[in-house]
């Protein structure tokens, strides 16, 4: 089974929590990354001046961030236009660290 391979060329920071990102095969995606932020890892970038410290990693060529934060590129490239899919998707996350009784 084989799949696209995607890097990110490009981004810019459009708005809270969202980034215009560019990709090597000509394409852009606005992506609103609120709904994603949840948990230990994407959890912290709730927090703006976090968010803002994105930067791209030219070796794997994807958004990464200070805490370690990271999105795969084809997802990315992928990333659902209905945030209501990414929240479902990261909503388990968000109590992986509950103490349970």
């Amino acid at each position: 089974m084989s799949h696209a391979i995607y890097r990110v060329e490009s981004f810019k920071i459009v708005g809270p929590y969202a980034i215009e990102v560019r990709f090597d095969d000509g394409s852009s995606r606005r992506i609103n990354f609120e709904p994603a932020l949840q948990g230990e890892i994407y959890g912290p970038l709730r927090e703006m001046r976090l968010f803002e410290q994105v930067r791209l990693d030219r070796e794997v060529h994807t958004l990464v961030w200070p805490n370690g934060a990271d999105f795969d590129p084809a997802t990315l490239h992928d990333w659902p236009a209905d945030t209501k899919e990414v929240a479902a998707a990261v909503e388990p996350w968000s109590h992986a660290h509950e103490i349970r009784p």
